[in-house]
């Protein structure tokens, strides 16, 4: 070859260009799928499920991080995606905002206008507390949303009644799982709602048949082969997905948003329908 190109620097500087070809494709399909918000539908079976309440739909939102790398027509976006679903019920898992206190109110101007049947719920997130725990919980209120931190409601519905309790996070917060379950009765099937999966294998009450968390983002990045190599700390068992457990299941939610960076890599973000079904 001339000008002193030899056949393997030629082969060499053609795999790099390659290499750096397809790197760059695959950071372009990242930050893509990164705002490429989906509905994840999921049957979740139940042991003991009251029977009014097979087929109740749940819309379960969590890990927006307002501010960075998410804007407020997005969460609007995840708003209309949600009312769209005709949910029965709303969750919402904490991590509104990102970081900065000031996006609290307009991330709940956008989350008020969520509505459900049975109510929207929602607990709060480490982000949420590292902002500002009592703003939260003040919008959160001005919005009609009811914040469940460490607290318990029932659901009624057509005849049956179901427990709702929420846990703080178990990251920062002071979850308190007595307090939680404290209006429960004995014998009663129990829905949970708490930002981190860390919390989860604490959670030892056979009345729990379903705890619904956020917090890991699925990773944001799921390589083929290696997996999901950036999973926090405590929730490695609890990646994302639906996973069972001795009483029940666990559903860990991809979340709406991104944190760090505004990558995702076959992890989209979504929005879960999840439709309650007898064991």
């Amino acid at each position: 070859m001339g000008n002193g190109m030899t056949r393997r620097s030629f082969v060499k500087g053609a795999f790099g260009v390659t290499a750096w070809m397809t790197l760059g494709a695959s950071a372009g399909y990242s930050y893509w799928e990164s705002g490429d918000l989906e509905v994840h539908n999921l049957n979740v079976p139940i042991r003991g499920l009251p029977k009014g309440f097979e087929g109740m739909k749940i819309a379960f939102l969590t890990d927006f991080h307002r501010g960075g790398f998410i804007s407020q027509e997005y969460v609007q976006m995840s708003v209309k995606m949600a009312l769209s679903l005709q949910p029965e019920l709303i969750l919402l898992g904490g991590d509104f905002v990102d970081h900065d206190p000031q996006l609290i109110a307009p991330v709940m101007d956008a989350l008020g206008e969520l509505r459900a049947p049975l109510g929207v719920y929602a607990v709060q997130g480490n982000r949420d507390i590292k902002a500002n725990r009592f703003l939260t919980s003040t919008e959160l209120a001005r919005q009609g949303i009811i914040e469940i931190t460490n607290k318990g409601a029932w659901l009624d519905r057509d005849g049956s009644r179901l427990y709702l309790a929420g846990f703080d996070d178990a990251t920062i917060g002071q979850p308190d799982i007595s307090a939680a379950l404290a209006g429960a009765t004995p014998d009663c099937v129990t829905l949970a709602l708490t930002h981190s999966p860390a919390l989860v294998d604490r959670i030892r009450d056979p009345r729990i048949k379903l705890v619904c968390c956020g917090h890991t983002h699925g990773g944001q990045i799921n390589l083929p082969l290696i997996g999901r190599p950036i999973i926090p700390k405590g929730c490695e068992m609890y990646p994302v997905g639906l996973i069972p457990t001795l009483n029940g299941n666990v559903f860990v939610s991809a979340g709406v948003g991104v944190a760090y960076a505004p990558v995702r890599f076959r992890c989209p973000p979504e929005v879960s329908l999840l439709t309650l079904i007898a064991a």
